[in-house]
């Protein structure tokens, strides 16, 4: 069982910065690929970072590369997903969520679950 926690959202400026943290509990935390995910009002909830579980590779959604960077330390249970360069257009909640396989663009492939944090970039 893994249970996760997001924080770090909050309001900022556009081509202002965040970092956003999902702690992480659980023995087998450190097997799971993570991955970032948001929902902006009236829209679908959408991929946008994964991470494997050694933190080794990486994939990103087209709409934040080289903005965003995701990362993990498995020592303290905790994924992150540093933003810059932030658009009003990422204004959403954001999810972190853990599966046990290939850091996936999919919702399908992960079990667990945040509970979200905002996110909100103001032009």
């Amino acid at each position: 069982q893994v249970q996760l926690v997001e924080s770090g959202g909050g309001l900022v400026q556009a081509g202002g910065s965040l970092r956003l943290s999902c702690a992480g509990s659980g023995r087998t935390f450190s097997r799971y690929a993570m991955g970032w995910f948001r929902q902006a009002p009236g829209k679908e909830r959408e991929f946008v970072a994964a991470v494997t579980w050694t933190g080794g590779s990486t994939r990103y959604a087209d709409s934040v590369k080289g903005r965003f960077t995701i990362s993990r330390n498995n020592a303290k249970i905790t994924v992150y997903l540093q933003m810059n360069s932030l658009k009003p257009e990422d204004t959403a909640v954001y999810y972190c969520a853990a599966g046990p396989g290939v850091p996936s663009d999919s919702e399908r492939e992960y079990t667990y679950w945040g509970q979200g944090t905002q996110v909100t970039v103001s032009s």
